[in-house]
């Protein structure tokens, strides 16, 4: 089975509450993302360590139950922090960081993740590839970097087919948004 690539760079997800405190304009739409509902949005902010920053780190809408900042690992390392490879979501227990907004700075404790890698579907196509929710299954690369990368499953009823890594997976392996992976199953 062959899916899109789409490379994903850091980005943040934020509750209502928490953007409110950063900022006192409304969050808005600067483009759609391919998964059903979510957003670029115009907004963007500085993540901070005591290792260094980030500036103009886009948040992504619509607004979510946690908070939470996906970096990549040379991210990680600029800004002398290890967190921890995880889905979305799945924040206890990862690492503090800064957001600096219009209005303020906030600490987040338990935030900033490196997102696995992941393979966005609906349910009608994990049935049809005979697929469940959070199973790991290995995507083939071609090329003059080709190998062999573990990705989860992610369903979710509006999910759009997409293999979702972030822009280091994507440099090593050479592959860019639009490009093709083959799922082995």
């Amino acid at each position: 089975m062959k899916v899109k690539v789409e490379v994903s760079n850091r980005h943040v997800h934020l509750t209502e509450e928490v953007y409110h405190q950063l900022f006192t304009k409304p969050l808005t739409k600067r483009n759609n993302l391919s998964q059903v509902g979510d957003f670029a949005s115009n907004e963007s902010v500085t993540i901070k360590t005591e290792g260094g920053s980030i500036e103009n780190v886009r948040i992504v809408g619509p607004f979510r139950s946690y908070n939470q900042v996906e970096i990549a690992c040379s991210d990680a390392r600029h800004l002398k922090i290890n967190p921890p490879v995880r889905k979305s979501g799945d924040v206890v227990g990862s690492s503090a960081i800064t957001l600096i907004g219009e209005k303020e700075s906030i600490v987040l404790e338990n935030a900033c993740i490196l997102a696995e890698r992941h393979i966005h579907m609906n349910p009608s196509e994990a049935t049809r590839w005979n697929v469940v929710n959070n199973q790991t299954v290995q995507v083939k690369v071609e090329g003059e970097k080709s190998c062999l990368l573990d990705a989860k499953i992610k369903i979710s009823e509006n999910g759009t087919l997409a293999f979702h890594i972030d822009i280091d997976d994507a440099n090593a392996t050479l592959l860019k948004t639009g490009d093709e992976v083959e799922v082995l199953i």
